[in-house]
């Protein structure tokens, strides 16, 4: 098995990946085949913390539309972020990983309070910790909770995987022309209004250097290809010498 480039990652995951085609809901196949890759991943001697979206199950800005509060579905969301990181949880375990859900919001019967040093420690015994709840805070998405937690467990990478195969100039499903980035840097995602990570996630990873790598979860294999550092997806960041 090829040797793994980093040591400690941080896996951000949509809600829709877990839901399969359809994006909702959770499918058993698309939750199997994930977590065989993530064991993959840790039995390499990889640290890995996940984080897990919970838009296929709800999504807080689309029960705005419903004429819900939108603070109350920010926490609508982040519960079902909770039964995502259960899910993951129960999944994993039954492939012989160890680990741990935290929680930014308590759940105590079911999962741990989100408390930094007991994630790092947790990731020290070897345990995969899955981080629901996003940052805890209404009005903040799961993206801007994966480069938040990426850079209090001080993971050497974000891993966004998605259900797209890396950064374009435009949406390629409306775009036939839209170029696909291998690399490209923090300052031309914003500027450029990409739609790769919200603006406050991009800006924080920026600010504490983390590369945040974007491609295919869907494609079996990928992750792998990842951690391995095979050239595959956009790579964000500072400069060139990332890639």
């Amino acid at each position: 098995m090829n040797t793994p480039k980093y040591k400690r990652i941080l896996l951000k995951l949509s809600g829709e990946i877990l839901g399969g085609q359809k994006g909702q809901g959770i499918e058993p196949e698309s939750m199997v085949r994930i977590c065989e890759e993530i064991a993959q991943v840790h039995d390499m001697g990889v640290d890995v913390a996940v984080v897990v979206g919970g838009g296929n199950i709800f999504r807080g800005l689309s029960g705005t539309q419903l004429g819900f509060d939108r603070v109350a579905g920010d926490y609508m969301g982040m519960l079902a972020t909770v039964i995502n990181a259960l899910a993951l949880q129960v999944v994993l375990e039954g492939i012989g990983i160890h680990t741990r859900v935290l929680s930014a919001i308590t759940v105590q019967q079911v999962c741990e309070p989100y408390i930094r040093r007991r994630a790092i420690r947790h990731l020290e015994k070897g345990r995969v910790v899955i981080l629901a709840g996003g940052t805890g805070n209404p009005y903040f998405t799961t993206d801007t909770a994966a480069a938040l937690r990426a850079t209090e467990i001080g993971a050497e990478i974000i891993l966004k995987g998605t259900k797209v195969d890396g950064v374009y100039s435009a949406d390629p499903k409306i775009d036939p022309d839209a170029i696909r980035y291998d690399f490209i840097t923090y300052e031309d995602v914003l500027t450029k209004n990409l739609k790769v990570m919200d603006a406050t996630a991009i800006a924080m990873a920026r600010e504490n250097k983390i590369p945040v790598l974007v491609f295919d979860i869907t494609q079996p294999g990928n992750l792998i290809r990842a951690i391995t550092g095979e050239k595959i997806g956009t790579i964000v960041g500072e400069n060139s010498s990332e890639k």
